[in-house]
């Protein structure tokens, strides 16, 4: 298993171990013992998956754009609470800009390649946003 590893994150693919078992040395102190537990992901889906991430993220990419481009191109569409939808657009769109690429990412190569730096931004950004997104819909409703 380990020579396997040693090769890179496409024959870490072959082996029938744990989540875990994919994971780089210098991310394993980041994984719970927790997910020792459940078996690894059929590679197939890994790729359907990816794929998945790449139509949802053009479609997050042209909506929000959009969405953007219209609120702040029509000055009668700038109102107090419409700048709440456009911060909600601008919120959902960081997430996909920052967040969708390095998904696509860990589940191509089935496990977290980037390293720890960029994981702790990953999980840093996709918070930051994520929470912006959730207090501009509790400001809507």
């Amino acid at each position: 298993m380990d020579s396997l590893q040693s090769l890179g994150p496409h024959f870490a693919a072959l082996s029938n171990g744990s989540v875990t078992d994919k994971v780089t040395p210098d991310m394993a102190h980041l994984i719970h013992p927790y997910w020792n537990q459940f078996p690894a992901m059929d590679p197939i889906w890994a790729k359907i998956l990816t794929a998945y991430m790449i139509c949802i993220g053009m479609i997050s990419w042209c909506g929000n754009g959009v969405v953007i481009y219209i609120f702040s191109t029509t000055k009668s569409l700038r109102t107090p609470a419409n700048l709440l939808v456009i911060n909600l657009a601008l919120s959902d769109f960081g997430i996909m800009i920052t967040n969708t690429p390095m998904m696509g990412i860990n589940l191509y190569f089935e496990t977290w390649v980037l390293g720890p730096a960029m994981c702790d931004l990953y999980g840093g950004l996709g918070s930051a946003f994520g929470c912006s997104s959730i207090w501009s819909m509790c400001m809507i409703s």
